[in-house]
């Protein structure tokens, strides 16, 4: 073989090592841009946008949904949150952190010659095995015991800037859930049945929970409408109350006043034909969908409505009408002369209530309410209250996590130490290379301690080896309590987490990192 030959083929291969490094290189620094932002005492990003927006956040998938990623690798890893968020809804970040410490171990085992594949295998062994030692450690949860479920949303709370309202913001997110739950089908939980309203002024403290709807609009008041109403009956429609428009744009050319007035008679004639049907259907509070053909409902047609005593609430959102129409029990009406009795909602008490700067139509009494629940949410700046809003999801993911696969374990890192020293028990039972790949896996998980202790400001080396040695002496249930600084035991601290997120973060953490693995070359397509 001319020796010209060998080069090329020694190009060939440190090429595919080139390739994967980079690779691992590039998801690696995306997981310590956000490894800081994991656990209680967790920094928070700020996040510039280039249209001069600001988030404050530590909600990895915001994070990382918010930065701009080019390389194609460390996009995995983006979308790795977003799947997270998906399907937990909570541990955005330690999905990230795990993944960034599975691929470093990667990169070790590649330098010694490792095959990738084999890599790979042994990785999606270790993580299966992961998930049956954590079902191992799992307690199981009935969903009568609020208790329960308040402590899952008050860990979930306190990695958040708004941690110090868990309190307040923990038992509406457990009552919204259980509200919005139907106990005969307690999996097909959708979180689209909680409408969560934002209201800048005020602080945290003065957001409740709303036996009933609100809306963000105010009710139009220009011509003098009403803007509170008893013993509402609600009609929401989907037509517009103005005059009608010719398909094709065309000019009528109109000499004499005569004319003119007839052309406004007419228009005044239709509206007020409209405005009593909709009166004789005993209609009294109209929700108007936003149109997007023509305006739909004009200052004359608000006057007519306002002389019939209707309260009218007006550019109602297209995706709202599915929750309102449930909530209400009211069907959504497409044309005026389907306005029917039986088509309307009816509600005791229908106000517009002032909310901090801004106002709000709120409808209480509702005689049979749907499963659906509502939140009103406060905040002293726009900055805090986007964050609130963030942190009561990732709470609502947690108790849904808790509704779809009923078991809780320990927080604190403590699973993660418990199923790495398992895994290392295993793997000295395995053959070959795939001992060394699941021992690396075992380490790798390691990090999730080590970066809850760093953050805390905790010796890491110290905390990982002392917890270490409390896992292998039989305490299963022993972590980091970040807040006095030192191991204790997770479950007398309260401190717990819904299986369903651990599991889910292993695995797909592990289905990354096997992705990144199998990648060998980057082929530019022109």
């Amino acid at each position: 073989m001319p020796p010209k030959h060998k080069n090329e083929l020694y190009k060939e291969s440190s090429r595919k090592k080139d390739v994967r490094t980079s690779n691992i290189e590039a998801a690696k620094a995306v997981a310590d841009a956000v490894r800081t932002s994991l656990g209680p005492r967790g920094m928070d990003k700020m996040v510039a946008a280039a249209n001069g927006e600001v988030i404050i956040t530590n909600d990895g998938a915001t994070i990382l949904q918010k930065m701009t990623v080019t390389q194609p690798a460390a996009k995995m890893l983006v979308e790795l949150s977003k799947s997270q968020d998906v399907v937990a809804g909570d541990g955005t970040t330690s999905v990230v952190v795990i993944c960034g410490a599975l691929l470093k171990k990667c990169q070790e085992l590649l330098e010694k010659g490792v095959h990738p594949t084999i890599i790979s295998d042994a990785f999606f062994k270790a993580a299966n095995k992961a998930c049956e030692i954590l079902e191992g450690i799992a307690i199981p949860v009935n969903l009568e015991d609020r208790e329960a479920l308040l402590r899952a949303a008050t860990t979930s709370l306190s990695s958040k800037v708004v941690s110090q309202y868990s309190s307040l913001l923990s038992p509406m997110a457990v009552d919204a859930v259980l509200k919005v739950m139907d106990p005969a089908r307690p999996n097909l939980l959708d979180l689209r049945d909680i409408k969560v309203v934002s209201k800048v002024g005020g602080t945290i403290d003065d957001s409740e929970m709303v036996d009933g709807m609100v809306f963000d609009q105010k009710a139009a008041k220009s011509a003098g409408g009403p803007t509170r109403m008893e013993d509402a009956k609600v009609g929401l429609i989907q037509f517009q109350i103005s005059p009608p428009k010719t398909d094709i744009e065309n000019n009528v050319i109109v000499s004499d006043y005569n004319q003119m007035d007839r052309v406004y008679k007419e228009e005044r004639n239709y509206i007020l034909a409209v405005v009593k049907k909709i009166k004789a259907s005993g209609c009294n509070v109209l929700l108007i969908q936003k149109s997007i053909l023509r305006d739909a409902v004009t200052d004359l047609a608000l006057h007519y409505l306002a002389k019939a005593k209707i309260m009218v609430v007006r550019d109602i959102e297209r995706d709202e009408i599915e929750l309102i129409s449930k909530t209400l029990g009211c069907l959504p009406i497409a044309h005026v002369d389907n306005m029917k009795p039986e088509k309307l909602g009816s509600a005791a008490l229908v106000e517009e209530v002032e909310v901090g700067k801004g106002r709000v139509v709120k409808i209480t009494g509702i005689a049979n309410k749907g499963r659906t629940a509502t939140v009103l949410l406060r905040g002293s700046n726009k900055l805090v209250l986007e964050e609130a809003d963030r942190s009561l999801h990732d709470a609502l993911c947690v108790i849904r996590c808790l509704v779809n696969k009923r078991f809780l374990i320990a927080g604190g890192s403590s699973p993660e130490v418990q199923v790495s020293m398992q895994l290392g028990h295993w793997s000295k039972t395995l053959q070959g290379m795939e001992s060394v790949c699941v021992r690396a896996f075992s380490e790798a998980l390691e990090v999730v301690p080590y970066t809850l202790a760093e953050n805390a400001g905790l010796n890491p080396i110290n905390i990982v080896t002392e917890l270490r040695r409390m896992h292998a002496a039989g305490e299963k249930y022993s972590g980091i309590n970040v807040k006095k600084g030192t191991i204790t035991n997770m479950l007398e601290e309260n401190v717990v987490q819904p299986l369903l997120v651990t599991t889910s973060a292993i695995t797909l953490a592990t289905e990354c990192v096997r992705m990144i693995l199998k990648i060998d070359d980057i082929v530019p397509v022109r």
